[in-house]
This record gives C-alpha cells, sequence and structure tokens, in this order.
C-alpha cells in the first residue's frame, strides 16, 4: 500500500546585536499514515433497540431489574482489507447505575441514574469466516480476548489464535444489548420517564 509521510520540524534560534548565542531548541515532528481504504459502519434498524413501555409496578424495588436483551446486527464494510477497530463511547456517561464500565440509560431529576447496559459482540463473521473479538483499552497498543463492549475501549476481530487485529473487508456481528434498571427505591417514578441509553461507534484505522 503506497503510504504517505508529512513531517513538519521546528527550531528556534536567537543571536544578539553583536555576536551570536547558542540557544536551547526544540523539534516538532507530526507523522501520519493516509489509508486508500475507508470502512463505513452500521446497525439494523437504524440502530434503534426499543425496550417499549413498561410498568414501575414490575420493576424491582431494592434490586437491579434484568430485562429481556434485545439484539442487532452490526456491519462494518470497507473498500478493501482493512486493518480498523470499533470504538464505543458513551453518550450518557456518568448515567450508569453500578460503576462496572458499563454504558447509562440516562438521569431522572438530573441526579437519579436509571439504570445501564451490558453489550457484547457475537457470531462475528470477517469475509466469509468466523473471527474472534480482541479488545484493547490502551489505544490499540495490547489486545486481549474479551467480547464486551466498554466507554472508550477499541473492538477488533482476529482468525488466528492470537490477540492481534486481522485485516477484513466486510465484517458482521451480533450485538446484544442487556438492559438493567436500577431499583425503585432509588428512583422518582410519579411521572412516565423516558429510557435514554446511547452510544456512538467509531471506526478506527490500524
Amino acid at each position: 500500500m503506497r503510504t504517505t509521510l508529512i513531517t513538519l520540524t521546528a527550531a528556534l534560534l536567537a543571536a544578539g546585536s553583536s555576536a551570536a548565542f547558542a540557544a536551547s531548541s526544540v523539534d516538532l515532528s507530526v507523522k501520519g499514515v493516509i489509508t486508500p481504504s475507508a470502512c463505513t459502519p452500521g446497525l439494523s434498524n437504524g440502530g434503534l433497540a426499543d425496550i417499549g413501555k413498561l410498568s414501575a409496578k414490575d420493576l424491582n424495588v431494592d434490586q437491579l431489574t434484568r430485562l429481556e436483551e434485545l439484539t442487532l446486527q452490526l456491519t462494518v464494510t470497507c473498500d478493501g482489507s482493512t486493518l480498523m477497530a470499533l470504538e464505543s463511547r458513551d453518550n450518557r456517561l456518568g448515567s450508569e447505575y453500578d460503576n462496572r464500565g458499563n454504558f447509562g440509560l440516562g438521569l431522572i431529576n438530573g441526579t437519579e441514574k436509571l439504570g445501564s447496559m451490558e453489550l457484547e459482540l457475537l457470531s462475528a463473521v470477517a469475509d466469509g469466516g468466523p473471527v474472534k473479538i480482541i479488545d484493547s483499552s490502551d489505544s490499540g497498543a495490547h489486545w486481549i480476548f474479551n467480547s464486551w463492549l466498554m466507554h472508550g475501549g477499541l473492538k477488533s476481530v482476529t482468525n488466528t489464535e492470537i490477540a492481534a487485529p486481522t485485516p477484513v473487508q466486510l465484517l458482521t456481528a451480533d450485538l446484544r444489548i442487556l438492559p438493567l434498571i436500577a431499583p425503585t427505591n432509588t428512583l422518582t417514578l410519579t411521572n412516565e420517564v423516558p429510557i435514554d441509553g446511547s452510544i456512538t461507534m467509531t471506526v478506527w484505522y490500524l
């Protein structure tokens, strides 16, 4: 693959009116690679997982209520075989009830955490063959086998027994969504409240 590298170097020099003096200097380098491939992520049903309307009386008073799991299909389509990863960002950060690194379902009255949702990638297939889900929590420096999504983490796939990304052109996987509602004794449910989970999944090129 043809790559383009761009380097910028800056230095600071100083001179007196009658004599030149050695001065401290620092170099700045900017480097990168432009890839000819582009990848587009997508989710079935427009990315909407609809829990529907729940009655507060059907929820647990003093423990989490685990709702019926939902599944959407995730696809990542690339122009060519590409090393890539998906980053998941919680758009309701700070509203997760149990603080286990899952994703929040929004707040009631600005402070009451409505619940959380666990997200997992299953049954991944890349370019016609099964692949394993791998995870990095340090921007791709290290990878482990792990199918659970976490805020800010990277997810990629491999078709080997080594936890290192392999290039893909077409990736499909089931995104399993497990919503949990906080104990109702921690919530004000005198009026209807929206379940408001939201995440953004972004493709990163490795």
